[in-house]
């Protein structure tokens, strides 16, 4: 009986884990595979993309959204954008207004920012946040890569097994971040506050294009010139790469863990069995039942 009720909670919630995505994300277009550094078993992320991924997230994206389940320490630690401890510092320093306390007076005081602090969110909560934005909700977006997501479809979502693909929340963070647009000629007029975008669910958002071509200044090559381009679509890639950082810090480690393991399981079992072959060598090929 026991056996037959573990079978059935298994199946269960096989039938609601294969359905969260389709909760998760209405019908609606599907968003372009995009080519992640981060990808597959032995994916890892790209220190640059992540650097500049930071800086559209924080001169574009920290304005209304908060990241605040990181830490600024977290930006020099291994895996990560590979920030030194200096620049770490410099950068928690910069945000003068973070609020410590109580002091000695019993009053709470704003004092500059340490590594070991979160980054401080936009608005003080949830309702501040909506009056500041029409009555839209900005979502925290250090969870978001991995709170996002859509359905890939059969037979796809079969290979994605073979493959790991993880990589559902980024591809639709920058199909939403470039997908903004005019209306079809049909589409019911918009309201005020409502913009169009052809990933969103129902193709309304309240969130106005936020990325325009030239917006952010990335770092100069020595040819004094971007290595990449300054387009809204690059834009999108590398947020979006930080973003799924900031959901899975510690994803590096944890692929090469799980391949040490597999590697481990490999001998294990190779030793079992000539261990099994080693015990049954020594036994009578034909025993009497007398």
């Amino acid at each position: 009986m026991s056996l037959r009720l573990s079978l059935v909670g298994l199946a269960t919630g096989l039938v609601f884990a294969a359905a969260s995505p389709v909760l998760a994300a209405e019908a609606g277009p599907k968003p372009p595979a995009q080519s992640w550094s981060f990808s597959g078993p032995f994916g890892k992320f790209d220190q640059a993309q992540l650097q500049r991924g930071f800086k559209v997230a924080k001169e574009v994206c920290a304005s209304c959204h908060a990241m605040s389940l990181i830490r600024f320490r977290n930006l020099s630690q291994p895996g990560g954008p590979g920030f030194t401890t200096s620049q770490v510092a410099a950068l928690a320093a910069s945000y003068t207004n973070i609020k410590d306390g109580p002091n000695e007076a019993g009053e709470m005081f704003e004092r500059p920012g340490r590594p070991a602090d979160a980054f401080p969110a936009p608005f003080p909560n949830e309702q501040a946040a909506r009056a500041a934005n029409g009555g839209a909700y900005p979502p925290p977006i250090d969870m978001l890569a991995k709170a996002r997501t859509y359905t890939r479809g059969f037979p796809t979502f079969i290979f994605d097994i073979f493959t790991q693909y993880q990589e559902q929340g980024p591809d639709y963070i920058v199909a939403l971040l470039t997908g903004y647009g005019d209306p079809p000629k049909d589409f019911p007029p918009l309201l005020p506050g409502q913009n169009y975008n052809t990933y969103m669910p129902g193709h309304l958002i309240a969130m106005p294009k936020p990325l325009n071509d030239g917006q952010v200044e990335y770092p100069k090559g020595p040819d004094g010139k971007s290595p990449v381009p300054e387009t809204v679509e690059q834009y999108s890639k590398d947020v979006a790469a930080f973003m799924m950082w900031m959901a899975e810090p510690h994803l590096e480690a944890r692929k090469r863990l799980g391949f040490q393991v597999m590697i481990f399981l490999a001998l294990f079992a190779g030793l079992l069995y000539f261990t099994k072959k080693k015990i049954w060598a020594r036994l009578p090929e034909h025993a009497s039942t007398h």
